[in-house]
């Protein structure tokens, strides 16, 4: 029976509704943020708004009262689902590794067979021009693709994020490209309902204070409800008021939360940065882009993995005469990466190719082929002539890759920097 995309899905998150929502791995966290909020939402419409409903009953400011309070929190509880329930942007992971990017280095060499093969080069990092200045992408071991500008590898959802802002465990979700806008409406409507509850709360105790010609506190204690409300929604206004703040920095800037907890102290080039004005503009009056995944969709067959060439780093052929496979980590070293998921032939044709080589000896028997094979002091041919797309790799995906250039004006540069350069 086929299987559609969200229940084959590589990285951690969870599906409801048959694909249709998507979240983190920690969206049982998003429930305590839905009682933070509704809790008390409740409490005021109870104790507080109701009483002020008669207080100023011949002019229906009550009503008026009771009723915003109402509307408010479901528009703060929708900005909450459209923060934590859709894609924030993930990028579709690749089924192998970028084949155009291979480069083969003919002063290094492998012998296997009696004959020498220039091994592959696969450069880890690659510059490209954003706004007329070269930025460097890396490639992600685990989604097989050179990550878009501003694009960063969440730890938690196990996905590649396009402009990566970064993971809240208060909504469950990335915060990224599809999801930031709304993500600050959320935070910033919270800090306004928080003001409204406290507004109402502290008129609530003048109105008693009028009523029974009392001090503040015999007003206190005949409404505990408000005096409660009062102190939470002081105590929740400094966590999200000092978010929203930050965040309005943050967009004034054209800076990622990610991006200024990073490289803050390199006093590198904002290269993003379009002034305060068109900062705003990106942000919140550009249209979402469409998801790059259709979770809904049905998986295309996957081909068959073929037999590996087994190496120190991979797992031994089963005892019962199974074909070979190869289990990779998905943060290997390049350079053992791309021994173990380079171009693969099967066992029988290896065999009949090194057969057929007559001037470089006699035909090796089967026992010979498999002491070539186990041997842990040669390294297996990467060939050039025959490429395959099926890759034993753990983290693979049957997703189409995706577009390596992001946002603006991202040209590619041909300058790629060493393969040499430490992994990130």
């Amino acid at each position: 029976m086929a299987k559609r995309v969200f229940e084959v899905w590589k990285g951690s998150n969870k599906f409801i509704l048959g694909g249709r929502l998507i979240f983190g791995p920690d969206a049982r966290s998003l429930i305590v943020t839905l009682l933070l909020i509704i809790v008390p939402i409740i409490i005021f419409c109870v104790f507080v708004a109701s009483h002020l409903r008669l207080e100023f009953k011949p002019d229906n400011v009550g009503y008026v009262i009771l009723v915003m309070a109402i509307i408010f929190t479901i528009y703060v509880l929708v900005l909450l689902s459209l923060t934590s329930a859709r894609d924030p942007g993930i990028v579709p992971r690749n089924s192998h590794p970028p084949e155009e990017e291979f480069r083969y280095d003919s002063s290094v060499s492998v012998e296997v067979g009696g004959r020498q093969t220039p091994s592959l080069q696969f450069p880890r990092t690659k510059e490209v021009m954003v706004n007329g200045i070269p930025v460097r992408v890396k490639y992600c071991d685990t989604c097989m693709l050179y990550r878009p500008p501003r694009c960063s590898h969440c730890s938690i959802c196990n996905n590649c994020v396009e402009r990566f802002d970064h993971h809240c465990p208060w909504v469950g979700q990335c915060i990224g490209l599809r999801n930031y806008r709304y993500f600050f409406m959320f935070v910033s409507s919270s800090t306004l309902l928080c003001i409204y509850v406290f507004s109402m709360s502290a008129l609530y105790i003048k109105v008693l204070m009028d009523d029974y010609q009392g001090t503040v506190w015999k007003a206190m204690k005949e409404s505990p409800a408000s005096v409660i409300l009062m102190v939470y929604s002081f105590i929740s206004l400094w966590f999200v008021g000092g978010l929203t703040g930050f965040h309005l920095y943050l967009i004034g800037t054209n800076q990622t939360t990610y991006e200024n907890f990073r490289y803050r102290a390199d006093n590198r080039i904002n290269v993003y940065d379009l002034g305060c004005f068109d900062n705003f503009l990106e942000v919140f009056c550009t249209k979402v882009k469409p998801s790059k995944n259709n979770f809904r969709a049905f998986v295309q067959g996957e081909v068959q993995q073929k037999p590996t060439l087994p190496s120190t780093q991979e797992t031994d052929v089963e005892d019962s005469g199974g074909d070979p496979r190869s289990k990779v980590e998905d943060d290997l070293d390049i350079g053992e990466d791309l021994l173990k998921i380079s171009q693969r032939r099967n066992i029988e044709e290896i065999d009949e190719d090194i057969c057929s080589r007559g001037s470089n000896g006699p035909p090796h028997n089967t026992s010979e082929m498999d002491s070539v094979l186990s041997s842990d002091h040669r390294a297996p041919t990467i060939r050039s002539d025959t490429r395959h797309s099926s890759w034993g790799r753990r983290s693979g995906s049957w997703e189409i890759a995706p577009e390596v250039l992001a946002n603006s004006t991202v040209t590619e540069s041909r300058t790629y920097t060493t393969s040499k350069e430490p992994h990130q």
